[in-house]
């Protein structure tokens, strides 16, 4: 079976990924223009006055509680890139990683806002966002999530991460915060920056279907960024697609039919399901293997069933649901 032939997309885990709690994308891009030429006015009106253009009208370090998600986040998100940072006051990375995000985002003066969410505060919306590890940092764009990256990471990187952003999020949404519009006196478009060459170089590999160099490169890229949220689902995926290229489906279905407690049968059922667009069937399938099974041949099926979850994104009711079963028969 060739990767072509199957359901899923290799480019669809790049770019955003809709967030289920946000309305619907048209009425988020709308919001967006108005809020981008209200920005213009306002910068045109200062300009012909020749007085200094007005500052924006929002904070730029929030701490945002599952009440004013919605509000500070989602709504806001619709005027600025939001960056989501995720912590708690017990995680050292934690410490090491907030000031440098709080002191960018004063810097970048309104191309962003930093929204702060403590996860031992906030468990509800780490959930939602299928935050298994702190410090995390995503990214809400006119509705839309973006990972960005998880763990702690210097001020250079995080700062190419933000740069690249603010970038995605005019050229693909036209949503350019506040000092963004005022470059130069211009106005207007921030330059694309050039994906990172060894990301570049994974996505290609998969798109093209040579699936073991995809492999190889999202490793590659992830020793280099552990925390790097795309390679990490893009590996996933490779590994997916790689794992079932040769298979007889046919073959692989009837031995899974025919012996329901050999895990080997079902792992690579599931497998196929997955690519088939079957979602629910293979995770069901990797759940009543977790509730029968003990031992290496349970902790087998677990973990293929997380890596699936990687595969269709943490943010997906299915893999909520999923998440919720695989809970009960573990516990």
């Amino acid at each position: 079976m060739q990767p072509r032939n199957t359901h899923l997309n290799s480019s669809a885990l790049r770019g955003a990924v809709d967030l289920a709690a946000v309305k619907a994308a048209g009425e988020a891009a709308q919001k967006a223009e108005q809020a981008r030429a209200e920005r213009a006015r306002q910068v045109a009106a200062a300009e012909a006055a020749g007085v200094a253009a007005p500052s924006v009208g929002y904070q730029l370090v929030i701490d945002v509680s599952e009440e004013t998600f919605e509000e500070e986040v989602v709504q806001r998100s619709t005027e600025v890139p939001v960056v989501v940072d995720f912590w708690a006051e017990w995680c050292g990375p934690c410490k090491q990683l907030s000031p440098i995000l709080e002191r960018l985002a004063e810097e970048y003066a309104g191309r962003i806002v930093l929204a702060k969410i403590d996860v031992d505060q906030n468990q509800l919306i780490a959930q939602q966002f299928g935050i298994q590890s702190i410090p995390a940092v995503m990214a809400v764009v006119a509705g839309q999530l973006v990972p960005l990256f998880q763990g702690a990471e210097n001020e250079a990187n995080v700062r190419k991460v933000l740069d690249q952003l603010i970038a995605v999020a005019e050229q693909k949404f036209g949503i350019v915060g506040g000092a963004a519009a005022l470059p130069g006196g211009e106005g207007g478009a921030l330059p694309g920056l050039p994906e990172d060459p060894a990301l570049a170089a994974a996505h290609e590999a998969l798109d093209r279907g040579d699936l073991s160099g995809a492999v190889q490169a999202y490793q590659n890229v992830l020793a280099d960024q552990p925390g790097n949220l795309e390679a990490q689902l893009g590996l996933a995926q490779a590994q997916l697609l790689r794992r079932v290229q040769d298979m007889d489906p046919q073959a692989v279905r009837a031995a899974a039919a025919n012996d329901p407690k050999d895990v080997q049968a079902q792992l690579a059922a599931a497998d196929l399901d997955l690519v088939g667009g079957h979602v629910e069937d293979a995770f069901g399938r990797l759940v009543d293997t977790v509730g029968r099974t003990a031992g290496g041949d349970r902790d087998a099926a677990r973990v293929r069933l997380l890596e699936l979850f990687e595969v269709i994104g943490a943010d997906d009711p299915r893999v909520t649901a999923a998440r919720s079963a695989l809970a009960r028969v573990l516990f």
